[in-house]
């Protein structure tokens, strides 16, 4: 019987989906462990072979917990609402709905090809009404809640407004917007409904507000910071620009601290963790007001060097400052106005980015330092943003570099008030040194400074102590169809929510996906998108990471349609056990979800307050583009080593054409038509084309397809050559020369199953120590390696194996049905069949990891080198039981020592135990 692949792997998978093998559920008797892979956004060109390296590494750490007896979870849906989807319905007019489930069925078949033992009874996908209905609901509870900072968590605001109607908000600490006005009982007893619910939108946790967005017009919505680059869209390629609109935003900012301290009790990477960390911001400094010349308004910044304040020469406003227009002399507005302009098309992610870039523009008006008193210049530069701090600073060019640049170009005076560097060259930014030039500070140290002049602030009335996050709420709408609809509508212009018990608010019918005539989102062109009163209902919708936030609690729970997760599944499944996914989350997904739910978790919905415990990130697997090189202004191509003989340009070749670097001239030719009557100039008889490595892309026509790696080899080895290919956590390109080999190396296991005849065959004989040493070696390996994820150093590992086994012949059942255990979570199929043929009636996921016994890896010799002054001369077996009297004895009656020793007394013998032995003569 020869190893049929593709026979055997669709009869396993065949088997595993009609007998529901991986189907799980409650099971108090056995341990649980959650497995989960971030749910993938079906595109229309499939999976490609770099989609599914994580996937496949926790399908191989999932079958492994199997294995060890624990109630494995692990479940795949798909993340369906999107920007691409509704981009193809406005250029074809087909509904995404119908996009969306062609490209789910495509993605189902890809992933069944592969062999992953999902529980496939859990399967959703977010645009499923019966899913968002949950992520309307928890909106609904955000709208209906505050963040109390006493308590620091988030409460009913039912109980916010029992407070304002007995106390006012004089004494509430609750996270809030700044512009919150200060009120008395009777205030608030005698304003309107309106006045009561304008005032609420401050506290609650879901609220809509103005804020600086990036707009993008072509596309007629607002995009995400990772949805822009270089101030274009990255669907399509559309100007970007920042505006100020009215957005649903989600009060995450109130939260910056416990996802800071949150960051503390999970196992995750400690570069993912300082990711978020930046991201999140804490800063601790204090508010100052500033006075400006000849106007009653006042500059509040924000500062974590309050002791360089004597230093502070200039002050910078972000373009985006409500102030800067008023205080604007009428010489500088042109170049005040287009300098706005200008910075509209940058996001603040790009600002940011961008700190080699100095510009700004000069206001004409002047602030007054409250310390030194003098007049100092106000300008406008993009390195500051309006959504960090206040959206001004004090700019000490002595003490920061920024501000040094920015000073050195515009020609700014530079005040030095700590000693300790050379301001002549750089700026000094240490925070250490000793005042000067700073009046009462002068000779302190920057810790004793900081002190005294915050009592100093605090005294005179100027400012305050203050925590600052860098962390900005969520803008949690976006003005498109292909979203979950807002369960909002609008009563005298103020939001209001839909009883829990209308849900779910299901996407209504449109003629058209583009945005109305009068600019409104496409949901206006809805007939009757109103309630029953015919109050106008929300028209944005919800943006993409919302059906993301809180998938992985669904999971647990996926067809309970009276609760997001019941509190029998929530406290069996708890938490996600390992959640594998890309870097490319940290600062979105991955803090929204932490986020949303602590939130549950503050309600008593959930009860972890962190979902996912070990997160691991894979690499990318990249694509290796390959050249064609035209020669300039002819339809001729020149082989990759003669091109420098001629003037030529460098074409993508799709990589389908093209095996170990030589192109298929033929199939290239019949690719498209320009290239039909191509003339090629050869090297020895072949093209050869140029290489490089790129990210894997329709546009450089280097995606390789899965399904024809499946097709030619079978999916087995294409899960154990995905993680051959280096260790799961690094980039590393896609080459297909090794996979023969891993190939190969599943055909060596198969023939130890087998006997010259092809017939399977196994020995009942019992293992020698040779064969139980090999044996026990391997399990040893595989179960720290998938511990450790280094699947990489398995597979490695069990070619050894299979190597060995085979030198000795081995085919004795003891060995290969242990050998068969350890290789199904990186070959399940071929696995499944030999451990069928071995006589089980059962799947082989229901087996028990092979248990390592230690005593089979004792030596009974150990082959040591022996040394004469350092230099190894030969080597020697001797008796691991052997003491150290005992080996000297045997070393020197040995004939090969006497030779080197020459009738010589040796002064000293080494002995490292089972490393080395020196002789020292």
């Amino acid at each position: 019987m020869d190893y049929n692949f593709s026979d055997i792997e669709k009869k396993w998978q065949k088997y595993w989906s009609e007998n529901q093998i991986f189907k799980v559920d409650i099971d108090k008797t056995k341990k649980k462990f959650y497995v989960l892979d971030m749910f993938p956004y079906p595109s229309g060109a499939g999976l490609h072979v770099g989609h599914p390296l994580g996937y496949i590494a926790s399908d191989i750490y999932s079958r492994f917990k199997r294995l060890q007896n624990f109630n494995v979870l692990h479940p795949m849906g798909y993340d369906a609402f999107g920007l691409p989807a509704e981009q193809y319905a406005i250029q074809t007019g087909q509904h995404p709905a119908i996009t969306t489930e062609i490209n789910i069925k495509r993605y189902r078949e890809q992933l069944d090809k592969i062999g992953f033992s999902y529980d496939w009874s859990r399967e959703f996908k977010t645009c499923d009404s019966d899913y968002y209905k949950w992520t309307q609901w928890v909106f609904i509870l955000m709208f209906k809640h505050y963040f109390n900072k006493n308590t620091q968590k988030a409460e009913s605001i039912k109980n916010l407004i029992k407070d304002f109607e007995n106390n006012g908000n004089l004494k509430i600490n609750a996270a809030t917007s700044d512009k919150t006005e200060k009120f008395s009982a009777i205030s608030w007893n005698k304003k309107t409904e309106k006045e009561k619910q304008k005032i609420l939108l401050n506290y609650r946790i879901a609220y809509i507000d103005n804020t600086t967005v990036n707009w993008c017009q072509k596309l007629g919505t607002v995009l995400a910071n990772d949805e822009v680059k270089d101030g274009l869209s990255v669907r399509g390629g559309f100007p970007v620009i920042q505006k100020q609109m009215k957005q649903w935003l989600l009060r995450i900012s109130a939260y910056s601290e416990r996802l800071l301290k949150g960051l503390e009790k999970i196992e995750w990477t400690n570069s993912l963790k300082e990711i978020q960390k930046n991201w999140i911001g804490k800063s601790e400094g204090a508010e100052v007001f500033f006075k400006i010349k000849n106007f009653d308004e006042k500059i509040l910044i924000f500062t974590t060097r309050v002791d360089t304040l004597f230093g502070a020469t200039f002050m910078v406003l972000s373009p985006e400052n409500e102030i800067v227009k008023k205080i604007t002399k009428k010489e500088n507005k042109a170049r005040i106005d287009n300098y706005i302009e200008e910075t509209k098309k940058r996001t603040e992610r790009e600002r940011i980015a961008d700190a080699k870039k100095i510009s700004g523009e000069f206001t004409g008006s002047y602030a007054i330092n409250p310390f030194t008193k003098k007049e100092i210049p106000i300008w406008i530069s993009d390195y500051v943003l309006s959504s960090y701090g206040t959206g001004a600073i004090m700019s000490v060019p002595a003490h920061d570099s920024r501000d040094y640049a920015f000073a050195k170009h515009f020609n700014i005076p530079i005040i030095e008030v700590i000693s300790g560097g050379d301001i002549s060259k750089e700026s000094y930014d240490a925070k250490e040194g000793i005042l000067i030039n700073s009046g009462f500070l002068n000779g302190l140290n920057v810790k004793d400074a900081i002190s005294l002049i915050n009592e100093k602030i605090e005294k005179n009335g100027i400012g305050k102590r203050k925590i600052n996050f860098r962390l900005r709420d969520a803008i949690f709408s976006r003005q498109r169809y292909w979203g979950e609809p807002f369960p909002v509508y609008f009563k005298d212009k103020l939001p209001y929510v839909f009883d829990e018990k209308e849900l779910p608010l299901k996407l209504p019918k449109i003629d058209k996906f583009l945005p109305t005539e009068d600019g409104s989102p496409p949901l206006g062109r809805a007939k009757n998108w109103k309630t029953k009163e015919n109050y106008q209902m929300e028209l944005s919708t919800m943006p993409g990471f919302a059906g993301s936030s809180a998938y992985y609690l669904r999971y647990m729970d996926a067809k309970n349609n009276k609760e997001l997760v019941s509190k029998e599944a929530n406290e069996y499944w708890q938490d996600v056990d390992l959640y594998i996914g890309g870097t490319e989350h940290a600062t979105g997904h991955l803090v929204y979800s932490r986020f949303w739910n602590k939130f549950l978790y503050d309600l008593g919905l959930v009860c972890k307050d962190e979902p996912f415990k070990k997160l691991v990130n894979q690499g990318m697997i990249q694509g290796r583009s390959n050249f064609v090189y035209r020669i300039k202004n002819e339809n001729k191509f020149v082989s990759y080593n003669l091109r420098k003989n001629y003037e030529t340009s460098k074409i993508h070749v799709d990589v389908n054409f093209v095996e170990n670097d030589i192109l298929d001239i033929k199939k290239f030719k019949n690719w498209q038509k320009e290239f039909k009557n191509s003339e090629f100039i050869l090297e020895n008889g072949n093209y050869i084309c140029g290489w490089a490595i790129e990210k894997m892309s329709k546009s450089m026509f280097n995606v390789v397809n899965p399904d024809d790696i499946i097709e030619k080899y079978g999916a087995d080895t294409l899960r154990l050559y995905e993680m051959f290919l280096g260790p799961l956590e690094q980039s590393k390109p896609w080459n297909t020369n090794g996979i023969e080999g891993v190939h190969k190396f599943l055909r060596k296991t198969w023939r130890l199953f087998h006997n010259e005849k092809n017939e399977f065959f196994l020995k009942k004989q019992k293992a020698n120590l040779k064969e139980l040493k090999i044996l026990h070696k391997t399990i040893n390996k595989i179960k720290t390696d998938i511990e450790n994820f280094s699947f990489n150093t398995s597979v490695s590992a069990f070619m050894i194996c299979v190597n060995e086994l085979h030198n000795l012949k081995c085919n004795k059942f003891e060995i290969l049905e242990k050998l068969i255990i350890l290789l199904s979570p990186f070959a399940p199929h071929i696995s499944e069949e030999l451990w069928n043929l071995l006589g089980n009636n059962c799947s082989i996921s229901y087996a028990k990891f092979p248990k390592f016994e230690e005593k089979y890896l004792k030596e009974d010799k150990i082959i040591y080198p022996v040394s004469f002054n350092g230099k190894m001369r030969f080597k020697m077996e001797i008796d691991a039981n052997f003491d150290k009297k005992q080996m000297e004895k045997i070393i020197l009656e040995n004939e090969k020592s006497k030779k080197w020793l020459n009738n010589k007394k040796p002064k000293k013998i080494i002995i490292v135990p089972k490393r080395i032995i020196n002789i020292v003569i």
